[in-house]
């Protein structure tokens, strides 16, 4: 994982370039952002340090789905989180709100990091 203009991805390749006549070789950095699946790319002096995010996966027991596209979840500590919208890929969404229209009991993984967060899984564990 590699940081780049505040977004955050898994390294899918590294290269780096010789010394030139003005400074230290350069390490270009290649990404996938873990939200939006683009692309990333941040060119660094290799006698510098690179920042790793932190990333956090929890599962949420969705109660409800609003209106306006928020979702209602239910934390460890018998809370309701209400600050997530539903995910924008189509088949994710297709099959959270086709799930819970036929009232099944369903979790959603939610990745945060970098203060972003997004539902990026679900997971069936029953009828209600």
């Amino acid at each position: 994982m590699v940081t780049s203009s505040s977004r955050a991805g898994p390294v899918v390749e590294v290269s780096t370039s010789k010394t030139g006549k003005h400074g230290h070789a350069k390490c270009h950095f290649v990404a996938i952002d873990i939200f939006t699946a683009k692309k990333l790319e941040d060119i660094v002096p290799s006698s510098h340090n690179c920042d790793v995010p932190h990333v956090n996966r929890t599962d949420y027991q969705l109660i409800d789905i609003s209106e306006d596209g928020f979702v209602s979840l239910l934390t460890d500590n018998g809370n309701t989180k209400d600050d997530l919208k539903l995910p924008t890929d189509d088949s994710l969404l297709t099959q959270i709100k086709d799930g819970f229209a036929d009232g099944k009991d369903l979790v959603v993984s939610v990745m945060s990091a970098m203060g972003e967060e997004q539902i990026c899984a679900l997971k069936d564990i029953g009828p209600k």
